[in-house]
């Protein structure tokens, strides 16, 4: 079976990231105008030039984050100034910064990330008004950061190769002989490795590593990205594969004729089991910057341009009421069948890879 060749790169233990990203290693520094109106928390235009710019750590990629930070500026008059990297990298170096940091806001793309600030005590606590607009299930308990929007997992599967009525029921199920060599994975990519550390809050560590154990014997196929799993899903070389649930609405949306012009399709687990696990990007204030500017920042985040940003543009789950994915065949949030996690635990990557460093899917 022919597939791209995987070029596996061991992720560095947190303790070793936060004092390279200390050194500047780790992230670069790039200004971007960006800004909100925020309805109800919009400074005044006094406010925002005398606070100066809003500095943003983005976990999230620079294509995507830019643009909307220049609505925002367009909206508010609030420049803003991005550091981009890694989200794990990110949380590091602000762990390293602690309340000294320049950063007023982080934007993450994971919720681990945030629930490391959160147990480091690095985050404001948000309004109750802002974190009511999203469901509690995808918010921090402690009210430190909210969800902007949401991604599950799935497995994508080809509709010529694999029978419906043959699909798994759980994600525990791929360690079966029927399945040897029949699904693809990226190890190194940060969404995998968020749902083994949902598997690991969830079932244990020792059941974890069980089918991690089962899984790596199980000859799954290893590619890159999760958008070549499903090119290569798609195309039948490999029948399935653990992705997150956008990539087939994005291939979807260059593709002549849309969804029904492909073959792969998505299978949501059922009954709360945690190959369905719904993660969230979200976003955080950091220490003795909660003010008009970061109020309105995420305000804008939460809004019905910024959800819907984020649905057309990554084909993400708006997070708040009112607000519909416009993405044909795309289900709603709440029809996912989604596990009960508290998204702030999954801030243990250190232990998450150090387990697949040992059973060998690094």
């Amino acid at each position: 079976m022919h597939r791209p060749p995987l070029r596996l790169s061991r992720r560095l233990p947190q303790r070793l990231i936060a004092a390279a990203a200390a050194a500047g290693l780790l992230v670069t520094l790039a200004a971007c105008g960006g800004d909100d109106t925020g309805a109800t928390a919009a400074p005044t235009e006094d406010t925002a030039s005398d606070a100066g710019p809003l500095v943003v750590y983005s976990g999230r990629n620079e294509n995507l984050v830019a643009p909307l930070l220049e609505q925002f500026t367009e909206a508010t008059g609030i420049e803003v100034t991005a550091r981009y990297g890694g989200s794990a990298e990110l949380a590091a170096q602000l762990l390293e910064e602690g309340e000294r940091t320049p950063a007023d806001v982080f934007l993450s793309q994971d919720a681990g990330a945030l629930g490391a600030l959160q147990n480091a005590d690095l985050l404001e606590p948000l309004d109750d008004a802002v974190l009511d607009r999203v469901p509690a299930q995808y918010r921090s308990a402690e009210g430190s950061w909210v969800g902007v929007s949401g991604r599950a997992r799935v497995l994508v599967y080809n509709r010529d190769l694999v029978a419906e009525a043959d699909l798994p029921q759980s994600v525990f199920d791929l360690t079966e002989p029927e399945y040897r060599g029949r699904v693809a994975f990226a190890p190194t990519n940060a969404s995998f490795q968020s749902f083994v550390t949902g598997m690991r809050v969830t079932a244990g560590e020792e059941r974890t590593r069980e089918w991690l154990e089962g899984f790596a014997a199980n000859d799954p196929q290893a590619y890159e990205r999760n958008g070549l799993i499903v090119d290569a899903v798609n195309d039948g070389q490999v029948p399935m594969g653990l992705v997150n649930h956008y990539y087939l609405y994005e291939k979807a949306a260059e593709t002549e004729g849309g969804l029904e012009a492909l073959n792969a399709r998505n299978h949501f687990f059922p009954g709360g089991d945690i190959g369905s696990l719904v993660n969230v990007a979200g976003v955080g204030v950091l220490p003795g910057n909660a003010d008009d500017r970061t109020a309105a920042f995420v305000d804008f985040l939460l809004s019905e341009e910024g959800q819907t940003y984020f649905a057309e543009e990554t084909k993400e789950f708006p997070l708040i009421d009112g607000v519909e994915a416009d993405v044909p065949g795309l289900p709603s949030l709440e029809s996912v069948d989604a596990p009960d996690v508290d998204l702030s635990d999954l801030d243990t990557l250190d232990e998450t890879l150090r387990l697949l460093d040992e059973v060998g899917l690094t």
